[in-house]
């Protein structure tokens, strides 16, 4: 009896480490995230500096202003995303382990 306690014991465990590390990951992707609309609305602000100054328009500074807009409104989504899996990450973070319960109720055959 002792060993398939402690059997278990080491399957709660990993299952735990296991959840621990998705969240991690996790955590990581939605970094990877956010700096990718990062990167995207500094090549919007880019391309309308650039378009405006090579090419020079009659009206490039109404093509630098939409891309600009462009650049601004890609960071507030990105921003505003990031925050929001942010907090949905941590209202789901709270349950890791959560079912032990459930699997240690499983087991009362023994």
């Amino acid at each position: 009896m002792s060993e398939s306690g402690n059997a278990k014991n080491n399957l709660n465990k990993d299952l735990i480490l296991r959840e621990k590390l998705a969240v991690e990951r996790t955590k990581m992707a939605i970094d990877r995230t956010l700096l990718s609309f990062i990167r995207t609305a500094l090549y919007f602000a880019i391309a309308g500096m650039t378009v405006n100054s090579l090419m020079k328009l009659t009206y490039g500074w109404w093509i630098e202003i939409v891309f600009w807009t462009i650049a601004v409104l890609t960071l507030l989504i990105g921003i505003v995303k990031y925050r929001d899996q942010q907090h949905k990450l941590k209202e789901n973070e709270k349950h890791i382990g959560a079912y032990l319960l459930e699997f240690e109720g499983d087991d009362n055959g023994d």
